[in-house]
Parts: structure tokens; C-alpha cells; sequence
């Protein structure tokens, strides 16, 4: 797999004008501040048109919907960890062993999905990841097993060792039955090491 470029987080979009993409930027970031500081429960449309300075009907104009806001948001975070995978320091990016950085991966990924849970329920469905941004991830995992020399069907364990880091999987685990994060994480791994063989 090649590491030199992204894949895109949705399908193709006609280019921006500069001026637009400041403006979509400067929205993100007021949103992305808002979040911070209320939660994303806490944001409404009215509030994120006033810390950016624009009138409320530009934040309809550019994200459709409070859920289209917040799956904009995440686009954004997905595409700045995508970055950190791909050209970001070792052991997450590029310059460590294919198993600590398949460990870092799934510590990375596990921690992200948390610190986002409430961002992606706000979302709704435009919260769930599109397919070139899931793509992303199982591709980089079969890179991974496969530099670490695991045979069988990758596709198919890279998905398996994809889906307990979802949303909804460790929404369940965490803050439903209550598992220490820790504990999640130490299930990963001992099912990373069975996958690899370790």
C-alpha cells in the first residue's frame, strides 16, 4: 500500500473557491472551539454562525443541517488522524515496526473513537464514516499484517481487527457495560496478537 496519499473522506466534490474554503475553515474551527468548550450536544447553528462572525444562514448554506455540521466536523478530525497515520512520528506513523505501529494504530484509533463518541451520536447518519474513509483504515491494517507476514483472507481480518474499534462497539462496552478502556484495549491487542501470531 502506498503511504504517499490520502484517500479522499467523501466523493469527489468540485474544487472550492479560496474564498469558500476560508469561510468553511473559519466554520469548523468555531464549531470545533464550541465543542470543546459546551459539548457537542451543547452547539446549535445560531451559536457557531455567531462565533464565526457570519450570519446563521451561511452555516445552513454550507452544512445543510446541525447533523451535516457535525459530520463535517468529523470529516475534519478524520482527515488531520489520517495525516498522523500516514506522515505523522512513529510508532503511529511511518518508522517503527509493522507491530508497533499496528498496536499504536488500534491505541490511536480506540482513543479517537472515545474522545469523538458524543461528536458522531450528534452526527446522526452523516456521523457514519464514508466508505473512502473506512477504506482508508482497512487498507492501511492490510498493509500492516501483510508486512507483518500474515497469510489468509486480509480483507477480511483487517475488518475483524477494524470492528471493535467502531463506534457503536466501544459506545457498548465503555459506557454501557462499563469496561475500563484499558481493559478494551488489552482485548484488541490479544486479538491483534492472534491474528499475527504473537
Amino acid at each position: 500500500m502506498s503511504e504517499r496519499r490520502l484517500l479522499p473522506l467523501l466523493d469527489a466534490p468540485p474544487p472550492e473557491r479560496r474564498d469558500a474554503a476560508r469561510n468553511r475553515v473559519a466554520l469548523l474551527d468555531a464549531a470545533a472551539r464550541l465543542v470543546a468548550q459546551h459539548g457537542a450536544t451543547g452547539v446549535t447553528m445560531d451559536a457557531v454562525a455567531a462565533e464565526a462572525g457570519v450570519g446563521k444562514g451561511t452555516v445552513f448554506r454550507r452544512f445543510q443541517s446541525r447533523e451535516g455540521l457535525m459530520g463535517a466536523l468529523l470529516n475534519h478530525s478524520e482527515t488531520d488522524w489520517q495525516a498522523s497515520v500516514m506522515s505523522g512520528p512513529p510508532p503511529l506513523g511511518p518508522g517503527a515496526e509493522p507491530w508497533d505501529r499496528l498496536l499504536e494504530f488500534g491505541r490511536s484509533r480506540l482513543e479517537t473513537t472515545l474522545l469523538h463518541a458524543e461528536l458522531i451520536r450528534a452526527a446522526g447518519r452523516a456521523g457514519t464514516r464514508s466508505y473512502a474513509a473506512y477504506s482508508f483504515s482497512v487498507l492501511h491494517v492490510r498493509y500492516l499484517l501483510h508486512e507483518l507476514g500474515v497469510t489468509g483472507d486480509l480483507p477480511l481480518l483487517a475488518v475483524a481487527l477494524l470492528a471493535p474499534l467502531e463506534a457503536p462497539v466501544l459506545d457498548q462496552q465503555v459506557s454501557v457495560d462499563g469496561f475500563h478502556r484499558e481493559r478494551v484495549y488489552a482485548g484488541w491487542v490479544d486479538l491483534a496478537g492472534r491474528i499475527v501470531g504473537r
